[in-house]
């Protein structure tokens, strides 16, 4: 019998062992060759408006994949190399030479990589409609996806995971150089000592999470997040590691062992299940820790990002209500734009608004909290203007202003903010002074937007009443401006740049379009909603895994302290009972910490900054919703698993 023999027959006898081990390297191929294949499929990169910054994103965010999926393959086959100590001890009692041991593992690893990358593709490829539908509902396209197996993807997956195969035979190797031959017959054998708890400890990591629970609850009220924010975060952060660790290694421990000295700790099973889990403590901490933390992580980024894509949308109408506002052109250009416009998006409404420049007011402080967002000269118009746009928009409140009396129109306030007594005043035209009665949240002009992506500052905009206006429109040059909306303006990129070119062919003219800024945005949005999502299923499934692997390492080591149980008289019903119960105590409480970790940090960072939103603890219970699921399944899962890994020695 030939390596290669010897591996196939190794695969097919430990099929258990190796079933989670191919789920998981096959649901890192199809997440893999998903973003690559979404990098290089025709119809989506047709549909993207953005394709570099597109492009950019995906294939950092394959990278970041691949990262994730060679960290968690490297953990899962250090597992396995610990499950099979005693087989490889063997294998070199026999005479194998370390090499040879490597070379046979190598072979494994190398069936499992071919059947899953070949088995990965195929599926991915498949669902590349899907993901490819997704990813266009999520950027609001209406584009037709096809089913794809782009060679560029293919290529690049099994590049990848020819290297992964590498590093693992390499990893595999040095292994099993480090472990000596007496090690290795008894690897097994060795068993974690129950720990002595503190009461001190158990109750300094409620503490901890205590406090730094309560400094995230300040975050808005305090001087010391505005003051020291770096050392509140750095504080916040170290006292919620360390209170975790210590919930599970002390107080976890503690709760346990008054458990074992209750007066019914021998009723029923209780006594099985506890002490059970009570020699298992010591070796289960960092993983409970770990799990929990990077939950609390992984629920909290993929909840802001969903929140953040959500807002995106209605912060871009709101900053952008203009479909198009451009500089008045002369007649024949604008007859051709407004047909550039009716032959795809026909307008629905049109405005003119006339202005006055100023000279450059450098002082704008008083006006704007960041004044370098908005140009320095200042435009004035009437208010019957800005009442007209009103009524074309249908958004905001008309505006009254009498005699010298204005308004600043800003953005970025969610309250009209009034001027009391004494007013500010601004002088503009060297002589003309005006009193600012109230600043509002209306864009008359929107931000200045180039197709593809760049912004330019923002118009400053006074309102005066129309008796002010008409007295200085004698004297001073005036400047037009077209406004239009039209039907769609969300797939109206095209005629956007057609438009631009156009309008800026004359120096110093204006154009802001709804579109530039909403593709950029949204498609930007969607992409990091996208990767991220995936980001948390695989390191969902990655953590998941880590219990899984370790209660299947336990349940091994246990199989003969349950045959005793069985000699004994207990029952397999009972038996279930023991199993459920004990990693259930496995499952939850990493689960529920990382849950109450990420609401604390989504609650006092989101919900209660971003009030106007009302999907907002929709999507954010969804998340949690979703996480909550798949730890019910993976703990069902692991629950059967161990009661048949338990039985196996007693049906032989």
């Amino acid at each position: 019998m030939n390596l290669v023999d010897l591996s196939w027959r190794n695969m097919k006898r430990n099929i258990r062992l190796y079933t989670i081990y191919f789920i998981s390297m096959l649901v890192g191929v199809v997440i893999y060759f998903t973003f690559a294949g979404l990098m290089f499929n025709e119809d989506v990169v047709a549909a993207i408006q953005n394709k570099e910054n597109y492009k950019t994103v995906i294939f950092i965010a394959s990278i970041i994949v691949f990262l994730f999926i060679l960290f968690f393959i490297l953990y899962a086959n250090s597992f396995f190399m610990k499950q099979r100590k005693k087989e490889f001890g063997m294998y070199l009692l026999y005479g194998m030479k370390e090499g040879q041991v490597a070379a046979m593992v190598f072979f494994e690893t190398l069936f499992l990589s071919v059947i899953s990358v070949s088995s990965g593709i195929l599926i991915g490829g498949l669902l590349s409609k899907f993901f490819g539908a997704l990813l266009m509902n999520l950027m609001r396209y209406n584009e037709d996806i096809s089913f794809a197996f782009p060679l560029e993807a293919i290529l690049s997956t099994i590049l990848l995971f020819a290297l992964l195969i590498v590093i693992i035979t390499i990893q595999s190797y040095f292994n099993i150089r480090r472990v000596q031959l007496v090690e290795l017959f008894h690897a097994k054998e060795k068993r974690d000592k129950p720990l002595k708890f503190s009461l001190g400890l158990a109750l300094l990591s409620i503490i901890l999470i205590a406090a730094s629970y309560y400094t995230i609850t300040r975050a808005g009220d305090t001087d010391i997040w505005k003051d020291y924010f770096k050392e509140a975060l750095m504080a916040v952060t170290a006292a919620l590691i360390l209170g975790t660790y210590l919930f599970f290694r002390q107080f976890s421990g503690w709760i346990l062992q008054k458990m074992s000295q209750s007066k019914h700790y021998l009723h029923g099973n209780k006594m099985l299940w506890i002490s059970s889990l009570r020699f298992s403590i010591r070796g289960n901490t960092v993983n409970f820790t770990f799990n929990s933390l990077i939950s609390a992580i992984v629920i909290f980024a993929v909840g802001f990002i969903a929140v953040d894509y959500a807002v995106k949308a209605d912060v871009v109408k709101k900053e952008y209500p203009n479909h198009f506002a451009f500089s008045s052109q002369d007649g024949t250009t604008q007859k051709q734009i407004e047909q550039i416009m009716n032959d795809s998006h026909p307008i629905i409404s049109h405005e003119t608004i006339t202005g006055i420049k100023t000279e450059k007011i450098p002082n704008r402080k008083l006006f704007y909290s960041y004044p370098e967002y908005y140009t320095e000269e200042f435009y004035l118009f009437p208010e019957s203007q800005l009442n007209a746009i009103v009524d074309l928009r249908k958004v905001g409140e008309k505006v009254d202003v009498e005699g010298r009396e204005a308004i600043i129109l800003s953005r970025g306030i969610d309250e009209p903010v009034k001027y009391k007594s004494p007013q500010p005043e601004i002088t503009v035209l060297e002589e003309n002074t005006f009193q600012v009665t109230e600043k509002i949240r209306y864009p008359l002009l929107s931000i200045p937007t180039i197709p593809g992506g760049d912004t330019a500052p923002q118009p400053s905009v006074l309102v005066i009443s129309d008796e002010a206006f008409e007295s200085l429109k004698e004297t001073q040059k005036l400047f037009s401006y077209e406004i239009y909306r039209i039907e769609d303006p969300k797939t109206s990129n095209d005629i956007s740049r057609k438009i631009y070119d156009m309008v800026m062919s004359t120096d110093g003219s204006y154009y802001s379009a709804y579109v530039d800024q909403y593709s950029l945005n949204t498609e930007s949005s969607s992409l990091v909603l996208f990767s991220v999502a995936f980001f948390g299923v695989i390191a969902l499934f990655a953590l998941g895994s880590v219990i899984y692997f370790k209660q299947l390492r336990e349940a091994t080591d246990e199989r003969e302290h349950y045959a005793i149980l069985r000699k004994i008289g207990v029952g397999d019903d009972e038996i279930k009972k023991i199993i459920r119960k004990q990693l259930l105590f496995v499952f939850l409480p990493p689960l529920l910490l990382g849950l109450v970790h990420s609401w604390y940090l989504l609650y006092y960072t989101v919900i209660l900054v971003i009030k106007d939103l009302p999907s907002l603890t929709t999507i954010i219970f969804s998340v949690m919703g979703l996480y909550v699921l798949t730890y019910i399944i993976f703990y069902l899962s692991s629950t059967s698993i161990y009661y048949k890994i338990i039985s196996e020695k007693n049906t032989r």
